[in-house]
């Protein structure tokens, strides 16, 4: 495969950030955007130069896409995959995957019957700074970890027109927090460590507009005695000029060093009894959201697709995250540990 054929299924706010990143990649053509919305169809597709669809099928059928590119709500995800796979085309969808774990399953066994892949778009592994992390860890530059601690803060969850503006369903979501956020740090967690086998958690809603939790604390074991903490607040910000770009901050603590990411997404290095930290080079685009992770997610699929090389969450691997989510909500639930692989 010399190029690849590409098209977009949404045409929202989140969505314009993929439109946008396939058109930056040199051996991609986007060839077609699909809205149920037709007339946001249509103005997607001006913008980008290409046909616009309000049904699946019928962009499936005219456009012949190698990929299609699923970023909508979870409610449609279940058929817009179905659809595509009696296509035998490979898909992109966006996460949180489907509504539930079953509905997740059923994805990945149609993908299996259809010999199509489905990766995840879990762009947050992508974001350069994680990819610094994981260098580092390669390395063993902290030495044995103890402990990742990630605080969540981007400040929108304030108010009775919070989300409004951007992600309106967020207000309705009954699962906001984990489901549609904390999943990115669950897979980040995964990503630079491995997966989670147990988890605590204690959720809770601030905000009482919205229908969901906005705030908690979730803590993973994961593999090699290293504890996870995930303490997130959706209506308290950190400190940065733009509170999305890193949506919070990080420590991971070893025996050798201390790794933070700061809010700038800058990450600082500081050894054991040390009062000085010394900031380690990681490069990234920041004009585009999470340090382009969208089009480093994109990229990584086409490399895929057209060269061969690895290819990282696909659906099959991404149940434990959702595993994981699940025990969180169980574990809110009934105030105890719960095993992730009694969620699977």
């Amino acid at each position: 495969m010399n190029s690849l054929k590409v098209a977009v299924v949404g045409a929202g706010y989140f969505a314009q950030l993929h439109h946008e990143a396939w058109t930056r990649m040199d051996r991609v053509e986007l060839v077609g955007i699909c809205d149920t919305n037709a007339e946001a169809a249509e103005a997607a597709a001006q913008a980008n130069g290409v046909a616009a669809y309000s049904d699946v099928a019928d962009m499936l059928a005219a456009a012949r896409p190698d990929l299609v590119d699923i970023v909508t709500p979870p409610p449609s995800h279940l058929e817009l995959i179905r659809t595509c796979m009696d296509e035998r085309t490979a898909v992109i969808c966006q996460k949180p995957f489907c509504q539930t774990p079953e509905e997740a399953s059923e994805a990945v066994a149609l993908s299996q019957k259809a010999g199509c892949f489905i990766a995840v778009h879990e762009n947050f592994r992508f974001q350069p700074w994680y990819r610094k992390a994981r260098h580092l860890l390669d390395e063993n530059a902290l030495g044995q970890v103890y402990q990742i601690t990630y605080r969540l803060r981007p400040g929108d969850g304030q108010g009775p027109d919070a989300y409004l503006a951007r992600q309106p369903y967020f207000q309705k979501m009954p699962k906001l927090l984990i489901h549609e956020t904390g999943v990115h740090w669950i897979d980040t967690f995964r990503y630079l460590f491995g997966d989670p086998t147990a988890v605590f958690a204690d959720l809770r809603r601030l905000n009482p507009v919205i229908a969901g939790e906005d705030a908690g604390i979730v803590i993973f074991d994961l593999p090699d005695g290293v504890r996870g903490v995930l303490d997130g607040n959706r209506l308290a910000d950190h400190a940065a000029d733009n509170t999305r770009r890193t949506m919070g901050e990080m420590l991971i603590e070893g025996a050798d060093a201390t790794l933070r990411l700061s809010g700038q997404g800058e990450l600082w290095l500081r050894s054991h009894g040390s009062m000085t930290e010394t900031q380690v080079p990681c490069d990234f685009v920041d004009t585009v959201f999470g340090g382009d992770c969208v089009y480093n997610l994109c990229a990584h699929v086409a490399d895929h697709m057209l060269d061969g090389t690895g290819l990282e969450n696909e659906a099959s691997d991404y149940l434990v995250v959702q595993a994981a989510e699940r025990a969180a909500y169980q574990s809110t639930e009934k105030r105890c540990w719960i095993d992730v692989a009694s969620c699977l």
